[in-house]
């Protein structure tokens, strides 16, 4: 029988919106780079490359020293109670927005805080705190995964010989998790490498500034093209590098995690063991929970329903929806060819991963160039907005929809061809009820980090052109503190609200 071949052009299309896009935001970038040569790479900008990379590679150090330990502690002390729900919060500061975070560390660790400024939160150690909290859980995730997956023969093979705790790691989980380790720091100091928002609020100034706010602060308060084109060059050499090894040792885009339980572990029984693992345990819930708390506690009492806050919602919500939309017309078509063909099962994984190896700030600096300098801002931002949204949230879209789609074409193709159906005619009796729930995930996914977004934003944002995560940084920067604690709830619930979706419809 004839297998199903469904038609092309839809991924050709998608094909050339990414390609016109891409090409829109590196050719600019690539020209002015070439025209300025080394002759670039000056004081300034070497000064704010060591910066990226210094940060980045303190952030990646730190937060696997946390999120190993814990991830085994985690793994040996199954029974214990609460653990259900210690493992679902590593999750919750994966979806919560980077500006909602902030709020809550300056509000425990600044100097009218819980903690009556113990530390300096504006400069190399606030930076490197916000980026332990977001990815110490995230390494923690990752490697408890790998260790989830060793055979429950080998716990029980290890215990029957009676190997000790060092011969369990190094025989046994060291093996399963070393690929995934390095995958990890290389996911994390990609993620801290490209940081925006951290770095712009808690920088403290020019001297603690990345490439991604160089940038920023190049286009928009210095309106020198040229100086942010040579930083998106050097940007754009450093993602690429990194995304590309990243991929290589286990990818960048991760699924929506599902509570599971590891095979029974017979180590991690004596009173030392115990306590060790215990204190790591302590240590995430210390890590955790105050800035959480901190943003519950002060935002419910400042929570201003204004219309500015109503307007930055609906705006929110109206561009998430944009670019929510978008991100599933462009990976659709591709993962639609994808199940059924090797060649274009690559294609595929390399369209959305641009995104990645292309860099936000590197992006927009050559729309800006492209578009911006020329057109003005106006109309033209808000689809330039959903549009990086969009591809920012491909590879996140795909990893939900590229699984139930393969199950879905294994089921229905061949009922398909001898019906007849095809195009849309198809997705509609057949895809979209039989694959609602991961649609839906992958929708709900581009929404939420549509939501938290404030590089796209700030970059092509107006005064009248406001988001949540924008007005949050409005209000911090005019003083307006209060205010911007109740703002950052708000958007905290939305997500919350969005992610807690997301889960149920992940579970499915």
């Amino acid at each position: 029988m004839i297998a199903y071949q469904p038609s092309r052009a839809p991924a050709f299309a998608a094909l050339a919106f990414l390609l016109l896009a891409l090409a829109a935001g590196f050719l600019p970038v690539l020209r002015l780079g070439l025209e300025q040569g080394l002759q670039g790479l000056d004081s300034y900008v070497l000064r704010v490359l060591s910066f990226t990379l210094l940060q980045a590679g303190l952030s990646t150090i730190l937060s696997l020293a946390i999120g190993l330990p814990l991830a085994r502690a985690l793994a040996r002390q199954q029974a214990f109670s609460g653990r259900g729900v210690l493992v679902r919060l590593l999750n919750l500061p994966l979806a919560l927005p980077a500006i909602t975070v902030i709020i809550g560390i300056i509000e425990v660790y600044g100097a009218s805080g819980w903690l009556g400024g113990v530390l300096d939160i504006y400069g190399l150690q606030g930076i490197l705190l916000a980026h332990v909290f977001f990815n110490a859980p995230l390494a923690a995730r990752l490697i408890l995964s790998d260790l989830e997956r060793i055979p429950p023969e080998s716990f029980k093979l290890a215990a029957q010989l009676g190997f000790g705790p060092a011969a369990i790691w190094r025989i046994v989980e060291w093996p399963a998790v070393r690929s995934g380790i390095v995958g990890a720091g290389l996911l994390i100091f990609l993620l801290c490498a490209s940081s925006f928002a951290i770095v712009l609020t808690l920088g403290g100034g020019p001297r603690a500034a990345t490439l991604e706010v160089a940038i920023y602060q190049s286009l928009r308060a210095d309106f020198d093209p040229q100086r942010a084109s040579m930083l998106a060059f050097v940007q754009l050499a450093l993602c690429a590098a990194l995304a590309l090894l990243a991929q290589r040792w286990g990818g960048l885009a991760q699924g929506w995690p599902v509570l599971r339980l590891g095979a029974r572990r017979y180590d991690g029984k004596g009173p030392l063991a115990r306590l060790l693992d215990a204190g790591m345990i302590a240590l995430a819930l210390l890590l955790l929970l105050p800035p959480l708390g901190a943003l519950v506690v002060a935002g419910l009492l400042r929570i201003d329903l204004s219309p500015l806050l109503l307007k930055a919602m609906a705006t929110s919500l109206a561009l998430g929806a944009g670019s929510a939309v978008l991100a599933f017309a462009l990976v659709w078509p591709l993962a639609v060819l994808a199940v059924r063909s090797g060649a274009w099962r690559r294609v595929a994984a390399l369209a959305v991963l641009t995104s990645w190896i292309v860099p936000p700030a590197a992006l927009a600096t050559g729309w800006f160039l492209s578009f911006i300098a020329y057109a003005g801002f106006g109309g033209l931002a808000v689809f330039l907005v959903i549009a990086m949204n969009a591809l920012m949230s491909l590879p996140f879209v795909a990893r939900a929809l590229l699984p139930a789609l393969a199950q879905s074409a294994q089921a229905h193709d061949r009922l398909c061809l001898s019906l007849g159906l095809k195009g849309w005619a198809r997705f509609r009796v057949v895809e979209l009820p039989v694959m609602r729930h991961a649609i839906g995930l992958g929708l709900v996914m581009a929404l939420i980090l549509s939501l938290g977004d404030l590089t796209a934003i700030s970059l092509f944002g107006t005064q009248d052109f406001v988001t949540l995560p924008s007005l949050i940084y409005r209000q911090m920067g005019s003083y307006r503190f209060d205010a911007a604690i109740g703002t950052a709830l708000v958007l905290s619930a939305m997500v919350l609200a969005f992610s807690t979706l997301a889960e149920r419809w992940s579970a499915r």
